[in-house]
């Protein structure tokens, strides 16, 4: 018995890295970009334990929950941390950052996620790289949720470690995840005795056994079909361009702050101000006295297929989020979320 995603040929190194070489144009990058055979949390964890370690001084921005994890994942490698909490209605700011740099100038490592889906907000990495650059730390940036939906630019922001997904806004597959490498990065990792070696975990070994080596020959046997359905993912936004791409994430996240607020009923957008809200999707805060994971709840009933869920941990009492990402970034998806929302609200 045949079937189309069994008895595929081997993908070769040649087909890999032209995949990777698909990444690198979609991230405007000279730097070295690997595909890691894993979800995005693989290449995000690599690069804090490779890069950080007893002696690193590190500046942690929390805007969400990713941001709590990178610090916890700095001080578990012996790194000394400082962190920046902004509510997560709003974004950190380049102000912010360069006020913790004068406090604190031993400061050289720096993480920041681009754009938290779990919380809607988006930070101005721009003007943030600027900041890091002008401080000489070395910048990682989660842009998982971001690329597709918004601008990732790491050689013109200055970022050293730049860690995305394909699994929402370029609307592709989780199983595989890409990271791009400064040289500064690799310096860094290098003279880390503590990074991993010999580890799943391990950037440096992939580039010892894979960038070096000229990609000719792969460490290992990757994952098949998630290589193939990211080579798709990328064909299809190169199609389709990588602008409109963007522009119909924009529009569904527009659509959704406005047709909340048509809603009514206490129903409005989490983040207050537009600038500071994410395309990728959009986080709605509930009336008084409605629990959020409830409202969804009832909402779902109508149509469980809709990207609803409520906020996670304490946020699941307040907070909703309209995932309009990859296939969902249309306004249709969003009429029909509202419409579902203000049905559960008794609208």
């Amino acid at each position: 018995m045949s079937h189309p995603f069994l008895d595929l040929p081997p993908l070769s190194a040649e087909r890999f890295a032209a995949i990777e070489d698909g990444i690198a144009r979609l991230l405007d990058t000279r730097q070295d970009v690997l595909i890691t055979q894993g979800e995005a949390l693989l290449p995000l964890e690599g690069a804090i334990r490779a890069a950080a370690g007893p002696g690193t001084v590190a500046l942690n921005v929390i805007t969400g929950p990713y941001g709590q994890t990178f610090g916890n994942w700095l001080r578990d490698s012996g790194a000394t941390v400082y962190d920046i909490s902004v509510p997560f209605h709003t974004a950190v700011t380049a102000a912010q950052v360069r006020e913790a740099f004068a406090e604190h100038p031993e400061i050289d490592f720096v993480s920041l996620v681009h754009a938290e889906a779990a919380t809607g907000n988006t930070n101005p990495v721009a003007e943030i790289g600027e900041a890091v650059r002008e401080h000489g730390a070395l910048f990682y940036l989660d842009a998982v949720a971001s690329v597709g939906a918004e601008p990732v630019l790491p050689d013109a922001w200055g970022v050293d470690l730049c860690v995305i997904g394909a699994q929402k806004a370029m609307g592709g597959p989780a199983g595989v995840s890409a990271i791009s490498v400064s040289e500064r990065a690799w310096t860094r990792m290098a003279a880390n005795p503590h990074a991993p070696r010999r580890s799943y975990l391990s950037l440096l070994d992939w580039k010892e056994r894979w960038i070096d080596a000229g990609r000719v020959v792969l460490p290992h046997a990757p994952a098949q079909l998630e290589m193939l359905a990211l080579e798709a993912c990328l064909e299809r936004i190169e199609s389709v361009g990588l602008d409109a791409v963007m522009d119909r994430h924009r529009r569904a996240a527009q659509a959704t702050r406005a047709g909340a607020v048509s809603v009514g009923r206490g129903l409005e957008p989490y983040v207050y101000e537009a600038c500071d809200a994410a395309p990728v999707a959009t986080t709605l805060r509930v009336p008084s006295g409605v629990v959020a994971s409830e409202l969804v709840a009832r909402a779902l009933a109508s149509d469980p297929a809709l990207p609803l869920a409520a906020g996670g941990g304490a946020l699941a009492k307040e907070m909703i989020r309209v995932n309009h990402y990859g296939a969902d970034a249309s306004t249709e998806t969003v009429r029909r979320c509202l419409a579902a929302i203000g049905e559960a609200l008794g609208v």
